[in-house]
């Protein structure tokens, strides 16, 4: 660890740096694990375009197709899915034969705007523990589907317009494919919309997604879902669409306080982290008995593995999170969810 974050001196490279360094490697394009001002960032392929729009066009993207093996130094470096959003990597790294792998963010159920992570064996492995409590057991994600369209439709019966509160990044891609689009028309905030081109450029599939700036108010008032990042709630750019009905989708919805804390009509639970029992079987997976564990309930995790017969420590970060815990830097673009993020 350094005071610019985590460093591997036998490749001259920072792994998610919290400051600028000369050479960034980058599990994915979240503003907790992508910061702009390095000299060089590595990413993965489908990651490239996301990550562009954090750091900047002028930024050098250096970027590898997963599972190829790259030689930086007296190591050998690759990146492999994580399932966690678009272009999300873990970053093995190997010197000696000995392994290591940093997960990044990651879940272990399948999203077709993410792909389905992929479990790597390794000495030690260093995971994230966002939701690193027993109580965090996600249900199958089709129920919370099957919710979200029903309180979408039911809506929609009584003339109120919907509006789903997400991450700008990510999650409100995974929503939009996973809604039914045949019960109306969808629309997004200008801070969601500035991502989709990078998705369909990767090829995934995604309904057609109107602009809820740009578009006729008409064309979902009543009817439609809206898509906006959780800045947007209590903006007077809402009420041009009528009676709305608001909910939020997060794995904190899991919680009771949590939904009263946001005080949407609705919560559904939808995580793009791994839930406890998640952790639990990737960490087994791995076959490593070194753990180190960073980004969410970090205490709780390794005394568990520590009395399972793990060595298992901290790995500080500066980031308390990212979508899952509020700290959402896309999400409001400031002024602009006053106005459905019609700039971005």
């Amino acid at each position: 660890m350094t005071d610019r974050g985590l460093y591997c001196p036998d490749g001259d490279f920072f792994i998610d740096p919290w400051l600028p360094v000369d050479r960034a490697v980058i599990t994915h394009a979240h503003s907790d694990h992508a910061r702009w001002g390095s000299k060089s960032y590595l990413t993965s392929v489908p990651g490239e375009r996301v990550l562009r729009l954090r750091v900047g066009d002028e930024a050098a993207i250096e970027t590898v197709p997963y599972r190829k093996s790259l030689t930086l130094g007296n190591v050998t470096l690759s990146l492999h899915p994580a399932g966690h959003i678009l272009g999300s990597s873990q970053v093995r790294v190997e010197r000696d034969g000995e392994v290591w792998v940093f997960s990044g963010d990651y879940k272990t159920g399948f999203d077709p705007t993410a792909g389905l992570f992929e479990p790597l064996r390794c000495h030690t492995f260093i995971t994230e523990s966002t939701f690193g409590l027993p109580i965090y057991r996600w249900r199958p994600q089709a129920e919370t589907f099957a919710e979200i369209n029903d309180w979408w439709a039911g809506n929609r019966e009584r003339g109120w317009t919907s509006v789903i509160y997400a991450y700008a990044l990510g999650k409100s891609q995974r929503i939009i494919a996973g809604i039914d689009s045949s019960i109306g028309p969808i629309a997004a905030h200008g801070a969601v919309l500035r991502f989709l081109p990078a998705y369909a450029n990767a090829g995934v599939e995604l309904p057609k997604v109107r602009s809820a700036t740009f578009d006729p108010t008409d064309t979902v008032k009543g009817k439609g879902l809206i898509i906006a990042p959780p800045s947007a709630a209590g903006t007077s750019w809402l009420r041009k669409f009528g009676q709305i009905s608001e909910a939020f989708v997060s794995g904190w919805m899991q919680i009771r306080g949590a939904r009263r804390r946001r005080s949407g009509d609705r919560g559904f639970v939808l995580s793009d982290h791994a839930d406890w029992n998640g952790l639990l079987s990737t960490i087994a997976a791995t076959g490593a008995q070194n753990i180190g564990v960073t980004h969410g309930y970090t205490d709780v995790l390794v005394r568990y593995l520590g009395e399972h017969g793990f060595s298992a420590w901290v790995l500080p970060t500066r980031f308390g999170g990212d979508e899952e815990s509020g700290s959402d830097e896309d999400d409001a673009a400031g002024e602009s969810a006053q106005n459905g993020g019609g700039e971005l």
